[in-house]
């Protein structure tokens, strides 16, 4: 049988969109204010695990397309590597989005999406797990895609006759009860605990400061 280790080494690999874009819909938050080393810290904490890493991946606007947004970023990712998190960015994309609104009349705005944020995430975690890196992966994101990501973790296990968890954290609130990302452990982050990993640290150009 395969012993589950008593100190279990984690990393955590943070979706830094998917996971604004949750605090926004659960906890009403404009823009990303969270702290990934105290939220890591927190999480890991409470479930008795020794946090070994964190890992951040998000995508990030040109200055051309959006100087505000780059700004925020290039402040933001810039004092995660100083705390010696990593991190892993690259450039949104954009193209323009119909919407049809109640009235009937249709709406058209510029939407920058993400590509490869989540397929780097699925690599790394993958890649760490072969090289036996940690005992637990937790992902700060609700992408179900990953739940593939899950199944190859537990074929690894096997291959490698040892203990390896995978979990999910993620926002939970009234206004988004959202489910984790399935063959994971699910680990719902309330808005007290949330609250208490705010970075006091404001990234955002002095000239607005709300977007």
């Amino acid at each position: 049988m395969v012993q589950e280790p008593s100190n279990k080494r984690t990393v955590v690999f943070v979706d830094g969109q998917n996971l604004f874009h949750a605090v926004k819909e659960a906890f009403g938050y404009t823009y990303p204010n969270y702290d990934v080393l105290a939220l890591a810290k927190a999480i890991c904490q409470s479930q008795g695990w020794d946090l070994a890493q964190v890992r951040f991946y998000t995508g990030v606007p040109d200055y051309s397309d959006d100087a505000f947004w780059h700004a925020f970023w290039t402040n933001k990712i810039a004092h995660m590597g100083r705390l010696g998190i990593y991190t892993y960015h690259r450039s949104l994309r954009y193209r323009n989005k119909k919407v049809t609104l109640p009235d009937g009349t249709q709406y058209t705005f510029l939407s920058g999406s993400e590509k490869g944020t989540d397929v780097r995430i699925a690599i790394d975690v993958i890649r760490m797990a072969h090289r036996k890196a940690y005992d637990v992966a937790l992902i700060f994101s609700e992408d179900e895609d990953f739940s593939e990501v899950a199944e190859e973790i537990r074929t690894i296990a096997q291959e490698q006759n040892r203990w390896i968890k995978m979990a999910c954290a993620y926002p939970f609130s009234p206004t988004h009860k959202v489910r984790g990302i399935e063959k994971t452990d699910w680990i719902r982050v309330d808005k007290n605990t949330y609250d208490a990993c705010i970075d006091p640290r404001d990234y955002r150009p002095k000239s607005k400061s709300t977007h």
